[in-house]
């Protein structure tokens, strides 16, 4: 039996005795012993061969309709944007499969621009492909951001949110996935250069150029501003695929009046467009569209893919709330079970949430929200009341968000 020894005994690695300071771990065969200092030693070896990140194995890489199918588990509606960006990603690491063979034949990188309404599926979807790759994943706010030396977030503090979701491990950093989102909100104030310094809109478009078309970045480990003599992390951000999201508000006008003048169909009714002619419209966007929006050529040119996603309708708002692997009902129904309570939802419970959060315009994002103020008293009172509890939501209680008390949600134990 392996245990703690403190006698004459040596360690089998270094060959110092056992002493005050040293003790030896004895092995399952006799005469066989480590001390504690070879342990940590190895300890370090062993960490230091887990940070090493072997080549991209295309053979291990999901086809683009392995991600489609994986993404239909926990994305509803937006198939164009699914199968756009399964594509997108598979492109990506057949590019890093080409180059750990040190093809002669450069593959370039293709980040990807998702244009959609808030709460439409833009981050679900980055995330969903991350957690299949099993790469680590980062989502930064672009109106957090500044240009370098300004009061605000720097651009590099992104790559650290990615450093840190992959534990530290930077080899593993220069191969994830970094959602940029808010990307409209710093477009710059006008197509001309402005007199005074646009520090949060086209300063941070400058700052972003490099590090998403592949640079080694230095990152200031503890985050907030670098300082000179300051120890940096160096990330090579090459490998890593930028994915920016952002509403565009009002680009659809800018596209329906660049076409406007050919026989597309649209004409002048571009605000009385339905979801799908309007994501339709989207998916005709140029580089000059987006130039008169605010984004700069420069970071145009580094994002070569744009995929417009439409808003969701009712009939996606309910069937996002039941059918997902994670949908929010078998969220709460997993809670409440923990509590011995058993609810359930009447499609017209489930209709009047979704009617709820188109008219609070939140999209997806809200349902959680919805769902749970809803269900606030419940949570309160439920573990409280001991034994098996049963309720219905009904239209009547989403509408009014007044549940039954707990313990009217006994049911009735029968005897022999």
């Amino acid at each position: 039996m392996m245990g703690f020894r403190r006698d004459t005994n040596y360690c089998s690695f270094c060959g110092k005795p056992a002493d005050k300071d040293r003790f030896l771990v004895a092995g399952p065969s006799n005469g066989l012993f480590i001390c504690d200092k070879c342990i940590a030693v190895c300890q370090g070896i062993v960490e230091q061969n887990m940070t090493d990140v072997a080549p991209i194995e295309m053979d291990e890489v999901p086809t683009p309709k392995d991600f489609k199918e994986y993404l239909d588990q926990y994305v509803i509606g937006q198939d164009y944007a699914k199968k756009a960006l399964s594509v997108a990603v598979y492109n990506h690491y057949k590019r890093m499969s080409n180059i750990s063979k040190k093809s002669e034949v450069k593959i370039e990188k293709s980040n990807v621009l998702l244009i959609g309404p808030t709460g439409s599926g833009k981050t679900l979807l980055a995330k969903t492909l991350a957690d299949r790759l099993k790469v680590p994943f980062a989502i930064a706010d672009a109106t957090t951001l500044t240009e370098a030396g300004y009061v605000g977030e720097d651009v590099e503090n992104v790559l650290l949110k990615l450093i840190n979701a992959a534990d530290g491990n930077i080899a593993a950093a220069e191969r994830g996935i970094i959602f940029i989102d808010e990307i409209d909100k710093i477009s710059r104030k006008g197509e001309n250069t402005s007199i005074t310094r646009d520090v949060s809109g086209e300063g941070v478009q400058q700052a972003l150029l490099k590090i998403i078309e592949g640079t080694v970045a230095s990152v200031p480990p503890q985050g907030g501003r670098k300082h000179p003599n300051q120890e940096m992390l160096q990330i090579d951000t090459t490998n890593i695929l930028f994915i920016l999201g952002g509403a565009f508000v009002g680009l659809d006008k800018i596209i329906e009046q660049r076409i406007s003048d050919h026989a597309m169909g649209f004409g002048s009714n571009a605000g009385q467009l339905s979801e799908q002619e309007k994501m339709d419209l989207l998916n005709q966007v140029t580089s000059d569209d987006l130039v008169k929006f605010g984004i700069i050529p420069e970071l145009i040119g580094r994002m070569p893919i744009h995929v417009a996603l439409k808003e969701l309708t009712k009939e996606d708002l309910t069937r996002i709330l039941t059918e997902p692997k994670n949908a929010i009902v078998k969220q709460f129904k997993a809670s409440f079970e923990m509590d011995d309570l058993e609810i359930d939802f009447t499609p017209d419970a489930l209709s009047e949430i979704a009617d709820i959060a188109i008219k609070q315009k939140t999209g997806a994002r809200g349902l959680r929200s919805i769902v749970e103020k809803m269900l606030m008293d419940l949570m309160y009172e439920a573990p409280s009341v001991k034994g098996k509890k049963k309720l219905t939501i009904t239209k009547e209680i989403v509408s009014n968000k007044v549940v039954p008390a707990a313990e009217t949600l006994l049911i009735t134990q029968q005897t022999a």
